[in-house]
């Protein structure tokens, strides 16, 4: 009787993997110049072909209203960024450039989701500083897969993600890596986040080590400065074979109501400001703006020995927004952990929007002084803590100085509106000679005098001890504040004169 020999173990994975590929979803995109009709048509011949239990994906531009057909999913893009990242026309470079709302991250993270769906490629996603994975597009394309019901068909690591066609996504910093960078090897494809702040170095590092056979660069930026490094490349001399569209929100056929609103608003009262941060226009006199070198944008979890947590509330007048954060301090840096903001808030409304602050009910609200009513208003609905900061001459000034003070501002992800005041704040321009005047303009500082607020008594404070003598006289304060809570249920009281 004789025995089998048992077949190679690669023998066995390429028979797995061809066993697997055969029950992978079959991608199909409209061509370039199809109409829906003929799509549709390609669509329903394709379906047809494919067994019952195969999903076919239809990419297709734009959103259409076409009778739904059992297996097929269709993935909508914006035409622009259709047209762009339209696999039947090769590029070394595609670059899209605009301003918040425009859906770039996330078309360039569908498409990229779709390639390694259908192939065996091995995708580069880079910026500039890459501390953890949290700062990178893991998350993105992770929400994409979900988004897309494509489980299935990926394995989500938490430092890679692999699809079971081949294709895989690995996420490096480039800033602190540049070693680690040129020794790579097989790369197809790099996506480039948040090119705006890739430095020349990088750049120069990164692409010749992207050198595979008919391999690509995709870049994604909203334009900041003219001089920077991502501008002057891919805009102001653009290389050979790039491939490079501008959308703007107006671009984007699922553009969220409140976006829409926000911009609207942002419109109505500074429109330089508007054309940078939604239209993607670059800044103009960035030596003028207030922050500028002092906050970066980082994930973190607030630690057990940080001091805080610190809230400050700016009410919003007429049209001007209500904004509440969230901060900490720690080893010299002011951590802005969250934010909620909103327009038009009614004042019945304020509790709901300080309750997407978890832990703010037992603490103190620092709040502007401006607006007694409000602050009593909070007092009886659920925020005793809430109490009117004290103003002085110069406050404002005093204010700014203490959060310049700190050696950075950390700022969560989160907290986009925060940031975006961080990029505009800014001292006056005199229009004739374009100095940079002391006075301050009194736009893009809702967050900021939030912040200024929250920390009103250390800005008031001198000498290294006015933190704790803060701390202490706060202790007192939230004790008081606690023993008002305690009837109420499902309110955990801590004694912050002890640490019990």
């Amino acid at each position: 009787m004789s025995i089998a020999s048992p077949i190679p173990k690669a023998a066995q994975a390429l028979l797995a993997r061809a066993n697997s590929a055969s029950s992978l979803p079959r991608v199909l995109w409209q061509r370039l110049t199809e109409s829906p009709e003929d799509f549709d048509r390609r669509m329903i011949a394709m379906r047809a072909q494919l067994p019952p239990a195969q999903m076919l994906l239809a990419v297709q531009s734009g959103r259409r209203q076409s009778a739904p057909l059992a297996g097929v999913k269709p993935v909508e893009l914006p035409p622009k960024l259709f047209q762009l990242l339209h696999p039947a026309k090769p590029s070394r470079y595609r670059c899209a450039t605009g301003g918040r709302g425009s859906a770039k991250s996330w078309s360039f993270a569908t498409v990229l989701i779709l390639l390694a769906l259908a192939c065996c490629i091995r995708i580069l996603c880079v910026r500039e500083v890459q501390l953890s994975i949290r700062q990178s597009v893991h998350r993105l394309l992770t929400d994409t897969i979900n988004r897309l019901q494509l489980n299935a068909f990926f394995e989500v690591e938490q430092h890679c993600i692999r699809s079971r066609a081949g294709g895989s996504f690995i996420f490096e910093g480039l800033f602190s890596n540049v070693s680690k960078i040129r020794s790579i090897e097989g790369v197809n494809l790099v996506w480039c986040e948040e090119s705006e702040s890739i430095s020349a170095n990088s750049w120069e590092t990164l692409i010749p080590t992207i050198r595979q056979p008919n391999s690509e660069i995709w870049v994604t930026m909203n334009p900041d400065l003219e001089d920077s490094s991502a501008y002057r490349r891919f805009i102001s001399a653009p290389p050979p074979c790039l491939m490079h569209t501008h959308v703007i929100l107006f671009d984007n056929p699922w553009l969220p109501e409140e976006l829409r609103r926000e911009a609207e608003y942002l419109a109505s009262v500074d429109d330089d400001a508007y054309q940078h941060v939604w239209m993607g226009t670059v800044r103009k006199h960035s030596d003028a703006i207030i922050f500028k070198g002092k906050f970066t944008v980082e994930p973190f979890e607030p630690g057990a020995h940080w001091n805080g947590p610190f809230f400050g509330f700016d009410p919003g007048f007429a049209a001007d927004p209500s904004v509440i954060t969230k901060s900490w301090i720690f080893d010299g840096k002011l951590y802005i952990e969250a934010e909620a903001w909103q327009l038009h808030c009614d004042i019945d409304r304020l509790p709901q929007l300080f309750d997407q602050l978890p832990g703010a009910r037992a603490q103190t609200i620092r709040c502007d002084s401006a607006r007694p009513e409000t602050v009593s208003y909070l007092r009886a609905h659920g925020y005793p803590g809430c109490v009117s900061v004290e103003k002085w001459p110069d406050s404002i000034i005093d204010g700014i100085a203490h959060l310049r003070s700190y050696q950075k501002i950390i700022l969560h992800p989160s907290c986009v509106h925060t940031l975006q005041e961080m990029r505009l704040y800014s001292h006056k321009i005199d229009k004739l000679t374009g100095d940079i005047l002391a006075d301050i303009i009194d736009r893009h500082n809702h967050a900021i005098d939030s912040l200024r607020y929250a920390l009103a008594p250390l800005i008031k404070g001198s000498g290294p001890g006015a933190l704790l003598q803060w701390m202490a006289q706060d202790a007192a304060t939230l004790k008081t504040q606690a023993l008002a809570l305690i009837d109420r249920p499902n309110v955990v009281i801590r004694d912050l004169t002890t640490g019990g």
